[in-house]
């Protein structure tokens, strides 16, 4: 395991805190933990994790913490080369948008990103935040085939919540980690135009990306800031519809030419068996993963995110990956080591 992938396992995770990998008066053998919750970068048993841990205490003991530094950031290098300058699209929900310490995380990862020359653009939903809203106002949330039906009530509070609320909560929080956030949704500079999803008579103003203009990205994004997309947007007629949030980042990706769309998920990926979280699929072409899901291997709330993903790649994404945001640091371990936080689908 080299010093980056080392350093961003889970069980090292308050290195990337302030307090920590930029702070010499904290010991570099504290960064460590002596007993990882898990670790999906190493098959190992758990005494031959603990070993390596100690081994790797006195390694970081041996040198300075300035030379420590040193060989974090070099060990960076050819990722960040690799990257410097690309388009990352991410979408971002699930636990990491409702645990803060995981939202810290995901803000930091953006932050440090666009500091050494990625262009990140965020996506993001808000189910949970919209629910807690129809509940107070005595609304009644209503699913069919896992999509929320939307009314012209719930419709409202639905761009109350993701414009008003959630976007610029992350905005605020983008911006006060040192970094220059814009928020945005749909129809901000005619970004998306939405049409009626194929079953809106059953959904309401539940609706698909009919186009993209990403004009208002581009600029953004050549001044240096991070855009926070929000997954409304409205039809011709100025009809505002509710899109699903994985939708958005893929045609994003696919329109900007994205090097890199991640999903922020509630899993570890894609598996090879359903029924064992230790049978991670690291990598996986089009093909492939096509077969997974003819199979039936691939289910449930997957299947729209693989299918996105799959998607975006027909359209001249580079790659595409669905990692496990219930680790801290998922971002940076997926574009800077080699191991990755998830599966990576390529074209």
């Amino acid at each position: 395991m080299s010093t980056v992938e080392s350093l961003l396992n889970p069980s090292a995770s308050k290195l990337f805190s302030s307090k920590s990998l930029f702070n010499p008066s904290i010991s570099s053998s504290s960064i460590f933990s002596p007993a990882p919750r898990w670790s999906r970068l190493s098959s190992s048993s758990l005494s031959i994790r603990c070993s390596a841990t100690q081994q790797m205490e006195a390694v970081v003991d041996s040198v300075s913490p300035g030379q420590f530094r040193v060989d974090v950031l070099s060990e960076s290098l050819p990722f960040i080369q690799k990257f410097r300058g690309k388009t990352i699209v991410v979408k971002y929900g699930g636990a990491a948008m409702k645990s803060r310490s995981l939202q810290a995380s995901v803000v930091n990862d953006l932050v440090l990103l666009s500091c050494v020359g990625l262009r990140p653009i965020l996506v993001h939903g808000g189910g949970p935040e919209i629910n807690n809203w129809l509940k107070r106002l005595n609304i009644e949330v209503v699913f069919r085939d896992g999509l929320r039906v939307t009314d012209a009530e719930t419709m409202k509070i639905v761009s109350m919540v993701l414009v008003g609320d959630v976007n610029k909560n992350l905005v605020s929080l983008i911006n006060k980690a040192g970094a220059s956030a814009a928020g945005l949704c749909g129809v901000d500079g005619r970004l998306l135009t939405a049409r009626p999803a194929p079953n809106a008579a059953q959904l309401g103003f539940v609706g698909e990306v009919a186009r993209v203009d990403p004009t208002v990205l581009q600029a953004l994004l050549d001044k240096g800031h991070i855009p926070v997309v929000s997954s409304v947007a409205a039809d011709e007629s100025g009809q505002m519809y509710n899109i699903n949030a994985d939708t958005v980042a893929g045609e994003l990706a696919a329109a900007l030419g994205a090097e890199k769309l991640i999903l922020l998920t509630d899993v570890a990926g894609i598996l090879e068996d359903r029924d064992d979280p230790k049978s991670l699929v690291k990598q996986i072409d089009i093909k492939g993963v096509k077969k997974m899901m003819d199979e039936g291997r691939i289910g449930g709330g997957m299947i729209p995110k693989v299918s996105c993903c799959v998607r975006s790649l027909a359209q001249g994404v580079r790659t595409a990956s669905i990692i496990d945001g219930r680790l801290e640091h998922s971002l940076l371990l997926e574009i800077m080591t080699d191991n990755g936080a998830g599966t990576m689908i390529i074209g």
